[in-house]
């Protein structure tokens, strides 16, 4: 009896450990996104490409900016396996001067918290 016990519990702790190795895999395209130089008010907007590289959906819970001057947008569904994402980030090219900011992105990949950065510099109106 008592060895039959042991053999299930065996069983069930391999089957749950098969069961936690899927698991999702966040790789962005790039981790940085250098707007260069811009002019005051263009158009702030980029994007961070990903795959999921991994074998379980992937689930962005949380995506949040340094700065209340960057905006960013995560995607609502769960990217598939082999799949492709992207989350747009806004900033305010209102501000001039140099750019230099953080996106935390939240997820259920195998790396949960990865950080994805902007740099460049808004130029005023008629600077050289």
């Amino acid at each position: 009896m008592k060895r039959g016990i042991l053999l299930l519990f065996v069983g069930l702790l391999t089957l749950s450990l098969g069961a936690q190795e899927k698991t999702a895999k966040i790789e962005f395209k790039n981790e940085t996104i250098d707007y260069g130089e811009i002019e005051k008010g263009s158009d702030g907007v980029r994007v961070f490409e990903f795959t999921n590289k991994g074998d379980a959906p992937l689930v962005i819970s949380d995506v949040k900016s340094s700065c209340g001057c960057t905006i960013p947008k995560k995607p609502e569904e769960p990217i598939m396996p082999g799949k492709t994402g992207e989350i747009q980030v806004k900033y305010d090219t209102n501000r001039v001067g140099p750019i230099r900011k953080a996106i935390t992105v939240i997820s259920n990949a195998d790396t949960p918290t990865k950080v994805l950065k902007i740099k460049g510099t808004v130029k005023s109106e008629g600077a050289k």
